[in-house]
């Protein structure tokens, strides 16, 4: 369906629901087209692999790049932004240029968060705002809940590609969205919708066929601080991300073992990486958010590696209540906490570290040896000496071994 008459929102019908949903808390509303056939810009990160073990990527893989078979007879994506940059205020230490972060500019007894993180998960603060704007397309379309389906961030949706063809922004060469106006910081929600809404004009104004996606780096210009900064080298190409080199995949989407060639690359980076992004020249226009629907929480930020270790289930719970760092529960926040702490080279961790090597969990114990072996050098096997005649899983035997 269209509109109960048939005919398409455009022109002031379209800006008055445009005004609409950012008065719901949206800094950005885009529209595009869902055109007629099957985007397959897709195919060929999966087919090399580097999705690493995300394989929800692949089973999805159909759904991500024909709309249709999200919503059967979709005409229009809505695509919305929501901006989470607070300035540079909450996290001085973390403004750095480059791959390395001096010891000088971080505190050797706190980590560095991804900047999204620093909010309640914005999953669950988005989401009311997406049900608001549902039952806004049924007033003014004549819709009922079925003729749409929204996401935020987790649906088989291929968000940054509709927002490039919707305008919203650019593909930069870090392989996220760029908005003009923001910069790297939209968290990004969509509604697939039958309801027929004139579209708005991409950056590119030539139309790209339905098969191609928009070219890395449109605004970009020769500028490639995002690829050199990089700490463990994850582009191998402009536009293109490889997971298996990604911090941000190593540190929150994978549940095993980090590779050792990758764990000095991670610094201080506890949980994701926005290296690629706060290089970026673009960011010089972002503006604060608004903020209507995120709600910040400074306070993880000030949380001491100390701390970090030394965390029982239910501290963590109750710590990390309401966040998307929940997600990667303990045990991932453990392993990486003993990459961090190895890699600020605070020996005064040590004591915080070695209870790790006798951990619950073989993850955390293989990233606790290699932590200390890391901090302690010659006198590691001494720290680790109960520990290792009690260790039996080959994961950490293998840190034994290696350190």
């Amino acid at each position: 369906m269209t509109r109960p008459n048939g005919s398409v929102i455009r022109g002031e019908h379209r800006e008055v629901l445009r005004r609409r949903l950012r008065e719901l808390g949206f800094d950005e509303v885009r529209f595009a087209a869902v055109p007629a056939g099957r985007e397959a810009s897709l195919t060929q990160w999966l087919d090399q692999g580097r999705q690493a073990d995300m394989h929800w990527m692949e089973r999805t893989a159909e759904k991500r790049m024909n709309a249709d078979q999200v919503l059967a007879g979709a005409q229009t994506v809505i695509v919305l932004g929501v901006n989470y940059w607070n300035g540079s205020a909450e996290r001085p230490w973390t403004q750095f240029h480059g791959a390395q972060a001096s010891r000088a500019q971080v505190p050797a007894d706190h980590a560095t968060w991804a900047r999204y993180a620093l909010h309640e998960d914005y999953h669950d603060t988005i989401k009311p705002g997406l049900v608001a704007a549902g039952r806004l397309l049924e007033e003014v379309g004549g819709l009922s809940s079925a003729d749409y389906r929204y996401y935020v961030d987790t649906g088989p949706v291929l968000e940054r590609g509709w927002a490039a063809r919707s305008g919203l922004g650019f593909r930069g060469k870090n392989g996220m969205l760029i908005s003009r106006q923001h910069g790297n910081w939209l968290f990004l929600a969509t509604i697939l919708t039958r309801l027929a809404i004139a579209p708005d004009d991409p950056v590119r104004q030539k139309p790209l066929p339905v098969s191609e996606a928009e070219p890395a780096g449109l605004l970009c210009g020769k500028c490639t601080r995002c690829l050199t900064a990089c700490p463990t080298n994850a582009f191998p190409e402009p536009g293109v991300v490889d997971a298996r080199r990604c911090i941000s995949y190593h540190t929150i989407e994978n549940k095993g073992i980090i590779p050792r060639e990758l764990r000095a690359g991670i610094g201080h980076r506890i949980y994701g990486c926005d290296v690629c992004l706060e290089v970026c020249p673009w960011n010089r226009f972002a503006q604060v958010g608004r903020r209507m629907l995120l709600s910040v929480r400074p306070d993880i930020a000030g949380i001491s590696l100390a701390e970090i270790l030394g965390l029982t289930p239910a501290r963590f719970a109750a710590v990390f209540k309401g966040t998307a760092i929940k997600r990667l529960k303990l045990a991932g926040l453990l392993r990486n906490a003993c990459i961090v702490a190895a890699n600020t080279g605070a020996v005064d961790l040590l004591p915080a570290l070695q209870p790790l090597a006798r951990h619950e969990s073989p993850v955390v114990r293989a990233h606790a040896v290699w932590a200390v072996q890391r901090l302690a050098g010659t006198k590691a096997a001494a720290l680790l000496e109960t520990a290792r005649t009690q260790e039996e899983a080959a994961i950490v035997l293998e840190e034994y071994a290696a350190g």
